[in-house]
């Protein structure tokens, strides 16, 4: 097992220790660890049974204002930034994830604003057998649901959980 962690986030994936297989060959990621994992399966030779995309950094349909605004934001005043961001990543929870922040960094940040998901890369993955499975909370307060719902149906199992946010917690 391969997990990758969200933007500003380590070691986090016991918050999601309900939905993560407890063993076999499978890759996972939360936010942004979504796209490091979809990109290490894609680039992989090594057998992988299942993809699980945790609420994954789903921005290309936002525009360029947006992005520009968030690196912006974050460049003025990264503490600032990460506290809101924070504040949108726990909605509507209000468990403590202080031991999993971590500093954000620019670049990861541009990265995961920019990325640009390929529906190619994902057939050609499932072509190879393996399973994808995406998750996602209604109330996701960083991306949208319902756009990264339209986007992975047609490639993955979805699962669009009710009253959780980006951590799938409520």
């Amino acid at each position: 097992m391969k997990f990758y962690s969200g933007f500003g986030f380590k070691n986090e994936k016991d918050l999601f220790k309900d939905i993560l297989p407890k063993n076999g060959f499978f890759v996972a990621g939360f936010s942004k660890g979504s796209i490091e994992a979809f990109e290490y399966v894609k680039n992989s030779k090594k057998r992988v049974d299942k993809l699980i995309l945790i609420s994954p950094a789903f921005f290309q349909k936002k525009d360029e204002k947006f992005k520009r605004l968030q690196l912006l934001s974050f460049k003025k005043d990264f503490k600032k930034y990460m506290l809101n961001f924070y504040k949108n990543v726990l909605y509507p929870s209000k468990i403590d994830i202080k031991e999993y922040q971590t500093d954000g960094d620019f670049n990861q940040l541009e990265k995961l604003l920019y990325y640009k998901w390929s529906k190619d890369s994902l057939k050609e993955i499932r072509s190879r057998g393996v399973d994808i499975e995406v998750y996602l909370g209604e109330k996701d307060k960083i991306i949208n649901p319902i756009e990264a719902y339209d986007f992975f149906k047609s490639f993955a199992t979805v699962y669009y959980i009710k009253n959780v946010g980006h951590i799938l917690r409520g």
